[in-house]
């Protein structure tokens, strides 16, 4: 496995980074970065991810708040990334190995709980709810000044074939 000072997002393939939110070939999109906080090889569900992220004020619902679609994008966006890697440590494999195993969003469900506070550093923390070979479920949190804002699901498939170009 490759080092866990790595993020996820930038072991995926060249012909796959293109996301808006985490893509690394798209400099016009978030770049978020999502990294193990915790691994446990006898638990996986035990296992923890984490991503930082500081919204610029471009992403303003009123004065002082972040809009909810960068939050929902974000929650998206670590959790596709938490479940590749995920995938990859089932199968024992190195991060960004071939075949490319990129997961995308089957399912999305956010609920905020607290206006989401602008300027400062956000925490996603990621953990698995399910693990299954084709499909990974991820419970994350965001939080801002340690209150979590809001609480997402995302349900991960593997990208289908069709999706590759």
């Amino acid at each position: 496995m490759k080092n866990n000072s790595e993020a996820f997002q930038d072991c995926y393939p060249e012909e796959l980074s293109h996301c808006y939110g985490c893509g690394k070939n798209n400099h016009d999109g978030h770049q978020l970065k999502s990294f193990w906080q915790q691994i446990d090889k006898e638990n996986l569900t035990a296992s923890t991810t984490v991503a930082h992220y500081t919204p610029s004020d471009k992403f303003t619902a009123i004065p002082g708040f972040v809009y909810g679609g960068m939050i929902a994008s974000l929650i998206d966006c670590h959790g596709t990334g938490s479940a590749s890697a995920m995938a990859y440590l089932v199968q024992g494999r190195e991060m960004g190995s071939l075949p490319a195993l990129r997961f995308v969003t089957g399912a999305l469900n956010v609920s905020y709980l607290a206006p989401t506070p602008q300027g400062v550093e956000l925490v996603l923390v990621g953990r698995f709810s399910e693990v299954k070979d084709r499909k990974v479920i991820v419970e994350i949190t965001l939080s801002a000044n340690d209150i979590i804002c809001a609480k997402g699901q995302v349900i991960a498939v593997l990208m289908p074939e069709s999706m590759v170009k």
